[in-house]
């Protein structure tokens, strides 16, 4: 069988699957999401060994620290898996519930049902949680996973599948609803792509080349999740207290996530009282910041790390210790720029002005605003998904943090009692 075929033959298996899931109960599948976390739990040793594998492999080949950060299990880490699948779990099933329901005069009987997609495909890069994340999150909602990591992580993937897949299959349900994608090369990618009619959905998850090339080359619906270039605007009414940690947290609490903050806009009018501390507080935590030229003498009375911006540092997504950063006049500058530069993920402001902030919401568009608290949030752990699938920051269908409730789409069951049209 050839990869083209192995890659079909997966995906008929897992539409035999989904068939197979929605009908299945919200206890049904809440016992196998359980008895998944459980087996994570059980067979740790296991997972960690296969995940050295592909970190020592990584460092090999020159990975940066940060993305090997991202690719690295360790045993509190996968714990930290098992607890988001038992999070799923205790979740509200959103598999039958009523949209909206409605009796028309004629009598009919209207209603809109969530139901699941199908069979979902997952294409990503590096992270290994995502595997468990994605197969728990589209189990719960219905939802066979197709799932394709990069080939980083190839040796951790194939670990967290096996476990998952022996832990649905001992409680009774398809071990096909999680499944990774057959083949090594990009062609078994292409063929995922190209699945229309096996596939019900495509979902790209990771840096920007990954996610233009499945958008633009897939015949099957794509939900595209977006880079991260976020931005933390300081307005000239913020408390600066405030501003220095949400200023920190979103650049430097965790570098390697999507959700943090990649440029600092100050207004010009706070900038000598909080520059100061803000810029000694970045360079405690090893950060090198990319300014403009009303940023430098600020950057070198600090002592921090400075290079002068450029256009590639405004667009840039850094995964690093880097913070592009520029003062700006006036609320509507701050917004001129993040409208020109913003990947449409998250936009933090800083201020204790309602006016402000109302003014900073209206003007930005993208898929979370944050107003005094940090980028970090914009997740779907932190809003009380108990695990995403990705976030979107695409208008259609789903956008931002993506759980459950974003894995269903809907049918209309109409009941009449032997209604004709006329």
């Amino acid at each position: 069988m050839d990869e083209r075929e192995q890659v079909l033959a997966a995906a008929r298996r897992a539409r035999t699957a989904a068939v197979d899931l929605r009908q299945r109960t919200r206890n049904e599948k809440d016992a196998a999401l359980l008895a998944m976390a459980d087996a994570l739990d059980r067979r740790t040793g296991e997972i960690v060994t296969a995940n050295a594998a592909d970190v020592d492999r990584a460092r090999a080949a020159g990975t940066s620290d940060a993305l090997v950060d991202r690719l690295t299990l360790t045993a509190p880490r996968v714990a930290a898996i098992a607890q988001a699948l038992r999070d799923v779990a205790g979740l509200a099933d959103p598999v039958g519930e009523v949209m909206r329901g409605y009796a028309l005069p004629n009598g009919l009987q209207v209603r809109q049902v969530r139901v699941p997609l199908g069979v979902v495909g997952m294409i990503y890069e590096a992270r290994p949680n995502v595997t468990v994340d994605a197969a728990g999150l589209c189990l719960k909602s219905g939802n066979a996973a197709l799932l394709r990591g990069s080939s980083s992580a190839a040796a951790s993937n194939a670990a967290l599948i096996e476990v998952m897949r022996d832990a649905v299959e001992s409680v009774g349900l398809p071990a096909d609803a999680i499944q990774m994608v057959p083949g090594d090369t990009h062609e078994a990618v292409r063929h995922l792509m190209t699945a229309r009619g096996l596939v019900d959905v495509l979902i790209p998850r990771g840096g920007a080349d990954l996610i233009r090339s499945v958008v633009d080359n897939s015949s099957v619906p794509v939900i595209e999740t977006g880079v991260g270039n976020c931005h933390v605007y300081v307005d000239k009414d913020a408390d600066i207290d405030k501003a220095v940690a949400i200023l920190l947290n979103s650049k430097a609490q965790r570098v390697s996530v999507c959700n943090a903050a990649e440029t600092v806009l100050v207004h010009a009018q706070i900038a000598d009282a909080f520059l100061p501390r803000a810029l000694e507080a970045l360079r405690e935590a090893g950060v090198t910041v990319h300014g403009d030229s009303r940023f430098a003498l600020h950057a070198t009375s600090a002592g921090v790390g400075f290079a002068e911006v450029t256009d590639d540092d405004w667009a840039a997504e850094y995964y690093s210790l880097d913070i592009a950063a520029g003062i700006v006049d006036s609320l509507d500058d701050a917004l001129a720029h993040i409208r020109r530069w913003s990947s449409g993920h998250t936009e933090a402001i800083v201020t204790d002005s309602q006016s402000a902030a109302q003014r900073f919401i209206a003007g930005v568009d993208s898929a979370a605003v944050m107003v005094n608290a940090s980028t970090r949030f914009t997740d779907g752990g932190e809003f009380g998904f108990g695990a995403e699938i990705g976030i979107s920051t695409q208008k259609l269908h789903a956008r931002g943090p993506m759980g459950l409730t974003e894995l269903t789409t809907s049918t209309y069951i109409v009941t009449g009692d032997g209604h004709v049209r006329g």
